[in-house]
């Protein structure tokens, strides 16, 4: 399951982070984090400390939340939700992510990212979600998202007026994706 790619080497380096499902005894760190980072996060997303209770009940088939961890220091580098999962012909999730001080800028959020993108176009058979295509929405603003997207290789689809609710309001999003065939991790 998700926790096969715990520990992965990548070009033949050591990664930096890992990744694995939460759990409810994480809720501490997970709440020192999200405050540690509230004016970070809150500018584009919910700061909801106490929220991932709630997260690991959520976990199924539709959603699937992945901890970024520092492998020296065991702190949360982010989180990773890949919501919103469709199976059939579509194969399909969305990835919604955060960064968490004091790693934020330090180039692990994008390590983990990676991990998670190559959890999901692993086949279910071989532990993974076995999707075929991933999308991350991003207000146009979230400089830092987008710039994630793109360096992860996802592709500019266009942008979805009034997308989310967020900060009391309907916010546009530029929508960005990438399908299993373009991936090169794997």
């Amino acid at each position: 399951m998700p926790g096969r790619a715990a520990v992965r080497v990548r070009d033949d380096v050591r990664m930096r982070v890992q990744i694995r499902t939460p759990k409810m005894s994480d809720a501490a760190s997970y709440a020192a984090a999200m405050r540690r980072s509230a004016e970070h996060v809150g500018r584009w997303n919910p700061v909801e400390p106490d929220g991932l209770v709630d997260l690991v009940r959520r976990q199924g088939p539709l959603l699937r939340t992945f901890l970024i961890l520092d492998q020296e220091e065991g702190g949360l580098v982010g989180t990773c939700n890949v919501a919103n999962i469709v199976r059939g012909r579509f194969q399909n999730g969305t990835l919604g992510y955060n960064s968490y001080l004091p790693y934020n800028g330090t180039g692990r959020m994008t390590e983990g990212m990676r991990l998670v993108v190559d959890l999901c176009f692993i086949p279910e058979s071989s532990g993974g979600l076995g999707l075929h295509r991933l999308e991350i929405n991003v207000q146009p603003e979230n400089g830092p998202s987008v710039a994630m997207a793109k360096r992860l290789g996802f592709r500019h689809e266009g942008t979805t007026p009034r997308m989310l609710f967020l900060q009391d309001a309907w916010r546009d999003h530029e929508r960005f994706a990438l399908t299993a065939e373009e991936w090169p991790g794997l």
